[in-house]
């Protein structure tokens, strides 16, 4: 008996690594040392730049929006989906993403999609600004069926102490500006799935210029490079990434005790993917603003007076934003409430 016999194929390994590698090179900055296929990745952390750096770490995978990928054979995307994930959540302490790293884990490695996932990560990379510095590929035959994979990716990040984003900066009267989305980004799958599945919708049916199955699988927004000259001139108090949980339990995340978020709920127009989950699906409204971004899928908290700038700013950089609500005055723990 050897290796291969009992599933695992080392040679499938090693093609993998040499078929990412100019992906992964692409995706270098100058802090990085070494190079691809060592036992740990190196990053010389740019002290001179900093007086009091705070180093800022985020995990995250990409949860059942993987089926869908698998199902359609859209496997770059999901690479994305987990640089966004990861390097958004860093973003809004302030911080800028510096290197990342993945986890793929599968049965019985295919080179070439194992690759197309690795090069969309490598992609995100590029987007976001940091470098992939690396990785581990596990085939586990037994664990995982024919065909399956998961993914976990590992962000780090850094910010200057006194600029950390941890919510304190945040006011009375601040007001919120919502970012919009590419769609669901990778949260709230294993709804949409049940939905596609009991309804036997058809993934090319149109759907506002796109079809059904593109619009499920657009990748998570990355939005550190819209983002981090704002934070560089102080213009942003606090943000808030909406992931699962949507607006309803993501915002409170950074508002200070005795405060609400007032969010107006006519002031953005929801993308006609969410439309169609809530008609099909039967879901309640407040169960899409808790499961889902429902359009918004970065929330800034500001000055009234930065409004104006930082929503030109980001119109600018092709991203459209909508002045969704304002921090208002309440007592206890802080929520969010529809107006």
């Amino acid at each position: 008996m050897d290796y291969r016999s009992a599933g695992v194929d080392i040679e499938a390994g090693s093609r993998l690594v040499e078929r990412i590698r100019p992906a992964v090179e692409r995706t270098r900055r100058p802090e990085v040392l070494g190079s691809v296929g060592g036992f740990g990745g190196l990053f010389q952390l740019p002290l001179e730049r900093y007086r009091h750096p705070v180093l800022v770490s985020g995990t995250d995978g990409v949860g059942t929006k993987l089926l869908l990928a698998r199902r359609f054979g859209e496997h770059a995307g999901i690479g994305i989906d987990l640089v966004a994930m990861c390097a958004n959540d860093v973003l809004v302490t302030g911080a800028e993403p510096l290197f990342f790293l993945d986890y793929f884990a599968t049965g019985r490695l295919e080179v070439e999609q194992a690759a197309r996932v690795v090069e969309g990560i490598a992609a995100g990379c590029r987007e976001a600004g940091c470098a992939l510095i690396g990785g581990e590929t596990a085939e586990m035959p037994g664990l995982y069926a024919p065909g399956d994979y998961d993914l976990a990716g590992f962000c780090v990040g850094v910010v200057e102490r006194d600029a950390l984003l941890d919510g304190s900066a945040v006011r009375i009267g601040d007001r919120l500006l919502g970012l919009a989305s590419t769609g669901p980004h990778a949260n709230g799958y294993s709804l949409i799935r049940r939905i596609l599945d009991t309804s036997g919708a058809d993934p090319d049916e149109p759907l506002d210029g796109t079809t059904l199955g593109e619009a499920l699988l657009t990748p998570t927004r990355i939005y550190v490079r819209a983002l981090l000259p704002m934070v560089a001139a102080g213009r942003i108090h606090a943000m808030a990434h909406i992931t699962g949980g949507g607006l309803t339990d993501n915002l409170p995340r950074v508002l200070p005790r005795d405060s609400r978020a007032r969010v107006q709920r006519e002031a953005w127009r929801w993308p006609a993917v969410f439309r169609w989950i809530q008609r099909v699906g039967g879901v309640e409204e407040a169960e899409m603003l808790r499961t889902f971004n429902c359009g918004i899928g970065m929330v800034l908290i500001l000055d009234p007076g930065q409004v104006g700038p930082v929503r030109a700013h980001c119109e600018a950089v092709g991203i459209e934003a909508w002045e969704i609500g304002t921090v208002v005055a309440s007592t206890g723990a802080p929520v969010v409430e529809y107006a």
